[in-house]
């Protein structure tokens, strides 16, 4: 594809409420959308209206409030909320071309389970379904009979083997291991069934999965982490990529290494979509624009503020600090989301008081934050785009469902004005949207032993 017919891709990111850390409060949200499922099938259909290539719900294994104090806890929105495979499968029967990405935990998960769940859902919505790769920075071993939350290193060294495992899993059936002959009462081509025969540090796994192949030849996968262990495992099997970054400067480095990095696994820049997070902060005007920034500001009380202070510094004592002062230096290690730490330290080196820094953070939690009229917002997009920093965006609501809609309704038709942003679907699966090829079938291209038929 030529550098004039790439068109921007796409995600809406949805948090309950919205994506600032107060969205709740604000009087366009439902303050109970959390676990309603006619406000997520409003956002889903709005985001299908505005041609996204797909949705997306961030998911952890615990409770957003685990380890705040009760005060704190009380004040947060976001502690419950669905599990989200579960909630596209129910959204992919009401839509027809937009794409359902859910996350879900090489920590915490088993592989098998996670691959029937996934390629389950890739069939329920006939080629929609996306698995967003997380290695779960939050300690959430009490939860699962575990002894501890396993280190960085340790989480990463798993996820290598637990990714490649799955998809493995996913290619168990050949695209034409069912025949389902009613003439020869032959339903199924053994020799076309593979077995996986793992044997690794972390897992043993036999095989063959009972699910078929999907639609669009597997699930597309998709990886957040930015630390150096999460950007080698996603140049070496991620296809889409959800990242943060400040500054265009910032989003180019990280765009070119990503891209570089594709090489060393022989894979082509096309097989990566990379998809920088934006918070947009509408309005008619830039007055207006940056009235409704300072609004949603406004809403965010004292202890949250302390608390997501905390999250970053832990191990300083900050009780000698008022929000005035300058924020002090960050630790330089963390056994939780270490590109997330370097991402909020570089903030606090620009010289930002805790206040600057925690409203920094209270919106897209140290994603790009635009505020501006739609015109500002779409020449925002457009700029990372086209000076090789981004090939589409995450879209980061403030608070939904409004400026969702209101993102569709102004800034999509200025990007398609442009010749920027597709007028209509370019396929069915959500892999043909984002111009992903269809994958070859690991294991048969592999020649691994396959099901034979009983002598």
């Amino acid at each position: 594809m030529s550098q004039t017919d790439r068109k921007i891709k796409l995600g809406a990111f949805i948090m309950a409420t919205g994506h600032h850390i107060a969205a709740w409060r604000h009087p366009d949200a439902d303050a109970n959308a959390g676990h309603s499922i006619r406000h997520y099938r409003e956002l889903a259909q709005t985001a299908e209206r505005g041609l996204f290539d797909l949705v997306f719900v961030a998911d952890s294994p615990a409770g957003w409030d685990q380890g705040r104090d009760p005060e704190v806890s009380s004040r947060i929105s976001h502690a419950a909320h669905f599990e989200p495979v579960t909630l596209w499968s129910a959204l992919s029967q009401v839509t027809e071309h937009i794409g359902f990405v859910a996350t879900a935990s090489t920590t915490y998960e088993d592989p098998y389970l996670l691959a029937r769940k996934f390629l389950s859902l890739d069939h329920v919505s006939e080629g929609r379904a996306a698995w967003n790769v997380v290695t779960t920075a939050a300690d959430v071993a009490k939860n699962f009979s575990l002894p501890g939350h396993p280190a960085h290193s340790n989480r990463y060294q798993r996820a290598e083997e637990f990714v490649d495992l799955v998809l493995d899993l996913w290619d168990t059936y050949e695209d034409d291991a069912i025949i389902a002959d009613k003439a020869s009462g032959v339903f199924v081509d053994p020799r076309k069934i593979h077995l996986v025969n793992h044997q690794g540090p972390n897992f043993s796994v036999t095989g063959p999965l009972n699910v078929k192949r999907s639609p669009q030849g597997r699930p597309v996968v998709v990886q957040a982490g930015a630390s150096e262990p999460g950007r080698d495992l996603a140049a070496r099997t991620a296809e889409a990529i959800f990242t943060a970054s400040q500054s265009l400067a910032d989003g180019q480095a990280f765009y070119a290494d990503l891209k570089r990095r594709l090489g060393k696994y022989g894979r082509r820049a096309e097989e990566l979509v990379i998809m920088p997070g934006i918070f947009p902060v509408l309005g008619g005007t830039e007055k207006e624009a940056q009235e409704n920034y300072e609004f949603i500001q406004s809403l965010v009380h004292p202890s949250i503020a302390w608390s997501i202070l905390k999250q970053y510094y832990v191990g300083v004592d900050l009780s000698g600090y008022s929000l005035d002062d300058k924020a002090p230096p960050l630790p330089t290690h963390t056994e939780l989301n270490q590109s997330r730490l370097k991402l909020v330290s570089d903030l606090a080196a620009q010289g930002l008081t805790l206040r600057q820094l925690y409203l920094s953070l209270a919106t897209a939690r140290g994603h790009r934050t635009a505020v501006g009229t739609p015109e500002q917002i779409a020449d925002a997009i457009e700029e990372w785009f086209t000076q090789g920093a981004a090939d589409g965006f995450n879209i980061m609501p403030p608070v939904l469902p409004k400026a969702l809609t209101d993102f569709v309704a102004e800034v999509v038709p200025i990007l398609q004005k442009r010749g920027l942003f597709r007028t209509e679907y370019e396929g069915r699966t959500l892999r043909e949207n984002l111009g992903l090829d269809r994958p070859a079938n690991r294991l048969a291209a592999r020649d691994i032993p396959v099901l034979e038929r009983s002598a």
